[in-house]
């Protein structure tokens, strides 16, 4: 235990390779890699509408123990969209095993690690 809390599935497309990024505890933060730029999730991709901070999954334990995955746009320029609705700024999304986020032309996909 306390190895791998799951990661997020870059979905192959026309401007990016399919990707598989390593979640840990805390904030996830995701976005287009560009030299220089400050995340840890960096997706490489050359998608022009995937800011450089666009969205957030933070990993963290509930009062029961059990890890939460929380999504949160970064604020982004073009929005962060959970099973094709958009988050507002306030949103804080819970994420299951399977959940599909869109950020710009990307389509992203959490897959949890089995107990």
């Amino acid at each position: 235990m306390g190895g791998s809390v799951g990661s997020v599935i870059v979905v192959e497309n026309a401007f990016h390779y399919r990707q598989e990024i390593p979640l840990e505890m805390g904030d996830n933060v995701f976005g287009r890699y560009v030299h220089g730029t400050n995340i840890n999730k960096p997706i490489e991709t050359v998608d022009p509408s995937v800011d450089t901070r666009h969205c957030i999954i933070r990993v963290q334990r509930g009062k029961d123990g059990q890890l939460q995955y929380i999504l949160r746009d970064a604020p982004s320029g073009t929005g962060t969209f959970y099973m094709n609705e958009i988050l507002r700024d306030q949103d804080r999304i819970r994420l299951q095993d399977g959940s599909v986020i869109t950020i710009g032309a990307t389509t992203l996909i959490l897959k949890l690690q089995d107990e």
